[in-house]
């Protein structure tokens, strides 16, 4: 499937996506610099420059300072706009913005409740959010993995394959019953039926898929 994939100005891990024929890189703002430390040319650049200078080598959406989208988000709508469904978000958590790093993790549920997949990449884990739907992880011997309710209440939550369980129950946002489960070696799966989960794994276990795998 191709990927859209995003450069945000927060930390840089050091994570090199792997870019094929038919993907898109976005850089959003700062990510420019992001970006290019990769060894990326970015395809687009999309942001209102107050933390980066304009860059003038790819095309360029510029945006008004005050607005109501974040830069990492305007840079997913985009994405949106010329047809993607799989998007990637690298540098989009960290930095001395803890404040971009929660815009990130509601962008994640936004792009979850628009039937699009995101995936947005810390030190040593990946977050991905799922409504009304389901995840499916294969096989892994160890590493925590923890599930959130995004907003309000999930109901319908069930989680088999890994240390703890649950069927049919409900996470709340204002409670983390779901955090710290660890995988066992099984095949595992997260489905929710009504509201929308962020999850919480290493990225060692990439990629989760929302296909069967036996469980």
């Amino acid at each position: 499937m191709k990927k859209f994939v995003v450069f945000g100005g927060g930390t840089n891990y050091g994570h090199i996506p792997e870019i094929n024929k038919g993907d898109l890189v976005a850089a959003a703002d700062k990510g420019y610099y992001n970006c290019i430390k990769a060894g990326i040319k970015p395809d687009i650049a999309v942001g209102d420059w107050d933390s980066a200078n304009a860059p003038d080598d790819c095309e360029r959406i510029d945006l008004a300072v005050e607005k109501d989208d974040t830069d990492t988000l305007a840079a997913l709508r985009e994405g949106i706009k010329r047809g993607f469904s799989e998007f990637h978000i690298y540098c989009g958590t960290g930095g001395d913005r803890f404040d971009h790093t929660l815009a990130n993790l509601q962008s994640l549920a936004f792009l979850s409740k628009q039937g699009k997949t995101g995936y947005l990449y810390d030190d040593a884990c990946v977050i991905t959010a799922v409504t009304d739907g389901r995840l499916f992880f294969p096989p892994a011997d160890g590493g925590d993995v923890s599930v959130f309710a995004a907003d309000g209440t999930a109901r319908g939550v069930t989680i088999k394959g890994l240390k703890y369980s649950l069927s049919e129950g409900e996470l709340k946002c204002d409670f983390p019953l779901g955090v710290s489960n660890s995988f066992v070696g099984k095949a595992a799966k997260i489905s929710v039926k009504k509201g929308t989960l962020l999850v919480v794994f290493p990225i060692s276990n990439f990629p989760a898929k929302g296909e069967e795998n036996g469980v």
